[in-house]
């Protein structure tokens, strides 16, 4: 099959290219440093030409809620306009377990938006909500930080490695439509605080975790299970503790 990965030269995008490549599908890395720019649509009626299935994992370059909801809004009207057109039989998307739960962030807003777009048009889809990456370790006690100290809530969450998340991305390109959401998770539960007073030290990083009930993810409130996804969910096989890039090296 050919697959269009918009994003596919990103951290899961490069990861879902190469492993269908393995598979020996013809992927094609669509992302504006490839030619491909899904705002402005320059070369995107060209890339999905032939294609068979397309599967979105890009994400906004900016976080500020105005840009990001521009962004998906915009991104995912164009790439559904151009399947129409190509024929594409199935759009398979990457969002977020408990974007639904998440409402009061507007980059989650947005995540929502772009999720109804997708269940709106006319293309058969599969949407697939994954929780956290360990790769965003850093970033994310960075969003948190309060000086030299980290402001986690202590509310429960499942991450996962984003060779998980691959795999899962993979399984669901090659498969029929589901014109449904399923979830992918970690194989582990954390709560928040602790995951990350345990895991900052292991990157040389000397911030005090605060446990703080209030801190937000994203600009919303944390409940206890607001991260965590459904009982069907499948799980990953890499856990944190275990997986090579947890003292922050590339993986």
């Amino acid at each position: 099959m050919k697959i269009v990965v918009i994003g596919g030269t990103g951290l899961i995008g490069s990861k879902v290219v190469s492993k269908l490549g393995e598979h020996g599908h013809d992927a094609v890395a669509a992302a504006p440093n490839t030619g491909v720019n899904t705002i402005t649509g320059e070369g995107l009626a060209e890339a999905l030409a032939g294609a068979d299935v397309v599967v979105d994992v890009s994400n906004s370059p900016s976080f500020d809620d105005a840009a990001v909801m521009d962004f998906f809004q915009t991104s995912t009207g164009n790439i559904g306009t151009a399947e129409e057109a190509a024929g594409v039989g199935h759009h398979v998307a990457l969002s977020v377990v408990g974007t639904e739960r998440l409402q009061e962030s507007g980059y989650f807003r947005a995540k929502q938006a772009q999720e109804e777009l997708i269940k709106d048009a006319k293309t058969p889809y599969s949407l697939l909500h994954a929780t956290q990456f360990f790769e965003f370790v850093t970033s994310m006690a960075n969003a948190g930080a309060d000086g030299d100290r980290v402001r986690f809530a202590p509310v429960l969450f499942q991450p996962m490695a984003s060779e998980d998340v691959a795999d899962a991305v993979v399984k669901a390109a090659l498969a029929a439509p589901l014109n449904a959401t399923v979830e992918v998770a970690g194989p582990e539960q954390y709560r928040m605080d602790e995951f990350f007073r345990d895991a900052l030290p292991l990157r040389g990083d000397k911030r005090t975790v605060v446990s703080d009930p209030d801190a937000k993810y994203f600009g919303a409130e944390l409940g206890e299970r607001t991260l965590l996804p459904g009982n069907g969910a499948t799980l990953g096989e890499i856990k944190f503790f275990e997986w090579p890039g947890r003292d922050g090296s590339r993986h």
